[in-house]
């Protein structure tokens, strides 16, 4: 089982990538205005849920290693 540690940073990398993925979907389809701060903000959420996965996933392997 995953740790509760490694399990909460690669869900919150989840749902910011999920975030990252709906955000220009929805400005496509014209659901919510493309603005600056929206395209920054989907990108920003982007790498950075992308960056928390993989810690998630090295903390995850880290502490299978020492079990």
């Amino acid at each position: 089982m995953i740790p509760l540690e490694s399990r909460k940073i690669i869900l919150i990398g989840f749902f910011l990538v999920l975030f990252g993925f709906i955000m220009p979907f929805l400005m496509v389809i014209g659901v919510v205005r493309s603005t600056f701060f929206w395209n920054f903000a989907s990108y920003g959420a982007s790498v950075l849920g992308l960056l928390l996965g993989v810690v998630g996933a090295a903390m995850y392997a880290a502490r299978k290693k020492d079990d």
